[in-house]
């Protein structure tokens, strides 16, 4: 992302762009960042990076810190988010994935698609000392992501889906990265209705996921059981599964409904 040649008019889509990119870069970094910093992540020059950061800030979605001068998010972003959840669903299909955690004992997500990658919108962390969790927030690529792999199987046609995709990156040496191999490795995930990432992602870390179905067709989202290879193993997948499906089924209707006054 770079600035615009000066004879260029700037458009209020590029502003907005580059608004974003700004936001994505200081979304990444839990320490906060400088502008040098988000000049050189963004591609754009100082003073425009920092006329941004200025605007961004006094609109209370990044807030700087006086010391470090360091940009972080700022708490209108917390109270979009939570209108955003209310107004989505979201707030009301948490007890939902809370009884789906209590019931198998493992860490639960229901993620969304943005782009190649999956957005983790909910997050039920695990009781168990030994377990694995996707935070609220975090973006993970599709291909190697039990969730990503139903958004891709259900979202349409799935020649197509796989074509959208960028380079399909290993991340263990279980990830699958041969798009022929992707491409039947959904063809599965949607005759059984759900999806498998079996160390695909971490190491000694298995997922099953199945799609939030939309009524007329469609997907809304996917939620995923994650935990430890030792306890989600194969002979639970189909009891896992089960309770996936009627989770997936009692959740739909709340992500499409009005929100409740």
């Amino acid at each position: 992302m770079t600035d615009a040649p000066p004879n260029q008019p700037r458009s209020g889509a590029q502003a907005v762009e580059r608004a974003l990119g700004v936001l994505r870069c200081v979304e990444a970094d839990d320490g906060g960042v400088g502008i040098t910093e988000l000049s050189q992540r963004t591609g754009l020059t100082v003073s425009t990076t920092h006329r941004l950061a200025r605007t961004l800030t006094e609109a209370g979605l990044l807030v700087q810190d006086p010391r470090s001068e360091r940009y972080q998010l700022g708490p209108s972003l917390v109270v979009l988010g939570e209108k955003a959840a209310r107004r989505l669903g979201y707030q009301q299909a948490l007890p939902l994935l809370e009884e789906l955690a209590a019931a198998t004992g493992e860490s639960i997500n229901l993620g969304i698609r943005a782009g190649d990658e999956v957005r983790v919108v909910l997050d039920v962390v695990s009781r168990q000392p030994l377990r694995f969790n996707q935070e609220s927030g975090s973006r993970v690529p599709m291909h190697v992501s039990a969730m990503g792999k139903c958004l891709l199987a259900f979202g349409g046609d799935i020649d197509k889906q796989i074509e959208s995709l960028g380079d399909l990156v290993r991340a263990t040496h279980r990830t699958i990265t041969d798009r022929d191999q992707l491409r039947a490795e959904l063809d599965l995930v949607r005759e059984r209705g759900w999806a498998l990432n079996d160390e695909e992602r971490d190491p000694g870390v298995r997922a099953i996921a199945a799609p939030v179905p939309r009524p007329g067709g469609g997907v809304l989202g996917a939620i995923a059981i994650q935990g430890p290879t030792v306890r989600i193993t194969d002979d639970r997948l189909p009891e896992l599964a089960a309770l996936l499906d009627e989770t997936t089924h009692r959740v739909a209707p709340l992500l499409t409904a009005p929100p409740t006054s």
